[in-house]
């Protein structure tokens, strides 16, 4: 995990070095401090899909190229197989598999993202665009805003993304959902 979270780092920071971006206009972007963004980069802070698609959709690279350093090339289908999809932990306690990596032009972002049960209140971000996120095992607490939901396996919601939101393992259980970022 924390070599994956240190590439992704290298890759900001690349980046920002060829397009000649300030640290400051990244953070500024990302709606975090400096010391925050520079974290980022070092690969020791908190590396949301939130800001990563921020600054893909903003700089107009691909979300993949920052999580996973590869360019999408596929244009008619993209296959994913099961437990196949490119991967990368974010943090201790998520796990993003993308299923559309290799799609070039995408407008929607689909993951499988497993959440491990932990103590802490969920992180809360928000980015641009809507969110669709389905339990396939366990059960997830959804904070939206100021209100909270309970999802069990099988439930579905489909939310405002610019509002902001964390995800939560319930019952001391990890839970799997399928989120699709439009």
């Amino acid at each position: 995990m924390d070599e994956q979270i240190k590439q992704i780092g290298e890759r900001l920071r690349g980046l920002r070095d060829v397009l000649d971006v300030s640290k400051e206009e990244v953070a500024q972007l990302c709606g975090i401090t400096v010391e925050q963004y520079e974290k980022m980069e070092s690969g020791e802070g908190e590396l949301s899909v939130a800001n990563l698609q921020k600054i893909a959709k903003h700089y107009g690279v691909a979300l993949d190229v920052l999580m996973f350093g590869e360019e999408p090339h596929m244009s008619s289908y993209f296959l994913t197989r099961k437990g196949q999809g490119m991967s990368v932990e974010r943090r201790k306690a998520y796990k993003y598999q993308s299923l559309a990596s290799g799609f070039s032009g995408r407008k929607a972002d689909p993951f499988i993202v497993l959440v491990e049960p932990n103590d802490s209140e969920p992180h809360l971000n928000s980015h641009s665009g809507q969110e669709f996120n389905m339990v396939l095992e366990g059960q997830m607490q959804l904070t939206i805003g100021k209100k909270t939901v309970t999802l069990n396996e099988g439930d579905s919601i489909y939310f405002d993304s610019t509002q902001p939101h964390g995800m939560k393992a319930m019952n001391d259980k990890p839970v799997r959902f399928l989120a699709i970022i439009f």
